[in-house]
């Protein structure tokens, strides 16, 4: 029995999946909370105009609208924001698409904030795409590459008529040549692209690694697409205050029993056990490790200072919220858990978006 752990209640840590280079290419889908994205149930921000011209553009860019070069704004991206002109040319501008990728670029990279829809954005693009199409997180496609070699990868994805590829992070320079040689090879068969990322194409690898190494791979990739910056403010703190959620641990065990007595697959395990856990679990497998489960539970948490460790957690908590699984902790909260001055490296934004993510999921915003 690990460390402090309640018999009462099922264990992550006594879970351990293994998914298949099949397996995965089967999984190749949105998350289930974007099950039912559109571009219509995408609702932008009034207030961020590059939030409903990036859906314009994406809503264009999968229907094969338009291959016009997009308009230079002075202090922005590809006319962004710009005004219209008066008169006949303000009716054409109506009736002809509102923006459109360029001929020649086989894809299109979201870039913001976490929080601004970048993510609904992708599937919606998903969704509205007919034919054969594949959605999947940076850290999956490597995945697949190393379940079914390089050609294997190549030969199962050649043909697809669109790739989303989401969290576009780079924490090993090697993966992210293997992505741009991937991106090349299958544009080469015709397949268009749409990623995403808290990180603009040329800013790929700033303040982790030295980014020199690998630029002309970043170059290459940025070339074959369009960089749309999307502004805006995390919805998901739109109407959360303040720290992640902590219980005592009567409430903690009181609450466990009641999803349990009620029906629920709930998980119990201290964090320094799943923090250990996750050492032996390839991230590609962590959506299959919360597969099924209505509640988690994590005792005693505490601050990291082991970014390793941190890392997975991020990877681990992007699967929990994808699939909208609940949580509830001991100890500090757990959107405060960044430590070592780890929130000044270059992996700010992953924790930052880590830290909405629990926010969230801890304060009663996902539903129970």
């Amino acid at each position: 029995m690990l460390a402090n752990e309640n018999s009462a209640f099922n264990h992550l840590t006594h879970r351990t999946p293994r998914v298949t280079g099949m397996e995965l290419v089967a999984t190749l889908t949105p998350p289930p909370q974007f099950a039912t994205a559109t571009f219509d149930s995408y609702k932008p921000d009034p207030a961020h105009s590059s939030q409903s011209e990036a859906r314009q553009l994406l809503r264009n860019f999968v229907a094969g609208v338009g291959s016009q070069p997009l308009q230079e704004k002075r202090g922005g991206f590809f006319g962004f924001g710009r005004k219209k002109k008066q008169g006949v040319a303000e009716e054409a501008a109506q009736l002809a698409p509102a923006v459109t990728v360029p001929a020649g670029k086989m894809g299109v990279y979201l870039d913001g904030g976490f929080g601004v829809g970048k993510t609904h954005l992708l599937a919606a693009a998903w969704h509205a795409q007919a034919g054969r199409k594949y959605f999947g997180t940076f850290i999956e496609y490597t995945a697949l590459v190393g379940a079914l070699g390089y050609d294997g990868a190549v030969k199962v994805l050649s043909g697809a008529k669109l790739i989303c590829i989401d969290e576009f992070e780079l924490d090993d320079p090697g993966d992210t040549m293997l992505m741009t040689r991937l991106i090349k090879d299958l544009t080469a068969t015709g397949s268009k692209f749409i990623a995403t990322s808290n990180t603009p194409p040329n800013a790929l690898g700033e303040g982790r690694f030295a980014a020199s190494d690998f630029m002309r791979e970043i170059q290459s990739m940025s070339e074959k697409f369009v960089t749309v910056r999307i502004d805006g403010e995390d919805y998901r703190q739109r109407n959360i205050e303040g720290e992640a959620v902590v219980l005592s641990s009567q409430q903690y065990t009181e609450k466990l029993a009641r999803d349990s007595a009620a029906g629920k697959f709930v998980t119990d395990d201290s964090f320094v056990d799943l923090l250990n856990h996750l050492r032996h679990v390839h991230p590609s497998s962590y959506a299959a490790l919360v597969s099924g489960i209505d509640r988690i539970g994590l005792r005693d948490t505490f601050e990291l200072t082991d970014q390793s460790a941190a890392l997975r957690f991020v990877a681990f908590i992007d699967r929990v919220y994808d699939a909208q699984i609940p949580m509830q902790a001991t100890g500090i909260p757990l959107n405060t858990i960044f430590g070592g001055g780890m929130l000044d490296g270059g992996y700010r934004k992953k924790y930052l978006r880590c830290m909405s993510r629990v926010n969230a999921l801890c304060s009663g915003e996902i539903a129970d």
